[in-house]
Order: structure tokens, then sequence, then C-alpha cells
């Protein structure tokens, strides 16, 4: 697979946003950037989980600001029937909540911060994803 400049510039730039993010996040609430976790809390609607429900809403925002500016983002296509789509959504849900969290708290938040168990849940999710692809032909 060849990639073009575009690609990896886009690439770099949504990792040092991403980095960022997480960072500013930690410094400023000394919270892990996990969206299953703050996913979780925004639907708790607990008062000093309201930050939650904001970040959230910023996620879903965010998405449609792309679709707006850049509509092209979202010309995706799988060839997946929708029960087969449902059935990967809960098991993603179901491992997340197996794994003490997902793979952007355990992926960027936790290796970045030397956790075991983030390293070793990280590793997991790739060797997870190697086999699915490899088992299903899922690309």
């Amino acid at each position: 697979m060849i990639f073009e400049p575009s690609q990896i510039f886009n690439a770099l730039v949504g990792g040092a946003l991403i980095g960022l993010s997480a960072s500013t996040m930690l410094l400023l609430k000394g919270r892990v950037t996990g969206i299953s976790g703050i996913f979780s809390g925004a639907l708790s609607l607990k008062k000093d989980d309201l930050w939650k429900l904001f970040f959230v809403l910023g996620l879903l925002a965010g998405g449609l600001f792309l679709q707006f500016v850049r509509p092209s983002s979202f010309d995706i296509t799988l060839d997946l029937s929708m029960p087969r789509i449902i059935v990967a959504g809960l098991l993603v849900g179901f491992g997340t909540r197996l794994g003490s969290g997902c793979t952007s708290g355990h992926g960027v938040c936790g290796v970045s911060r030397f956790s075991k168990r983030s390293i070793v849940a990280t590793l997991c999710f790739i060797i997870s994803g190697v086999l699915t692809v490899s088992l299903f032909g899922v690309s």
C-alpha cells in the first residue's frame, strides 16, 4: 500500500491533536481521556459529570462540522450486513468493559504513562485486530 503525502500529513496532524487533547485533559482535569469512561459518565448525568456530557457533545459536533466542511471524509463503503455490524459493536462494548477501558484510554493515555496494564491491553487490541482481519478478511 502506497500512502500519499496528504495522508501522511493528515495522520501526523491528527495524532498530534489527539496527543495534545489527551495531555490537556490530564493537565487541566487530572483525568485520562478514555472515551468509554467519559461516555459512561455522560449517561449518568450527575452534576460532577456534566463536563463529560459536553465532551461527548463536542465529539459529535466535531463530526458534524467535518461532515459540513469535508463530506468526502465519510465516503466509506462497508459490505457488511446490519446484524454483523450490531454484533461487532456489542463485542466492542463488551471488550471495553472487560478490559477496563477502550483503545483511546489504554492506547493513547495508558501507554504514554507507561501503565503495564494499558500496555498489555493495547497489545491485546492489536493482536485481536490482526486475527480478526486475518480470519474474516475484513479490511
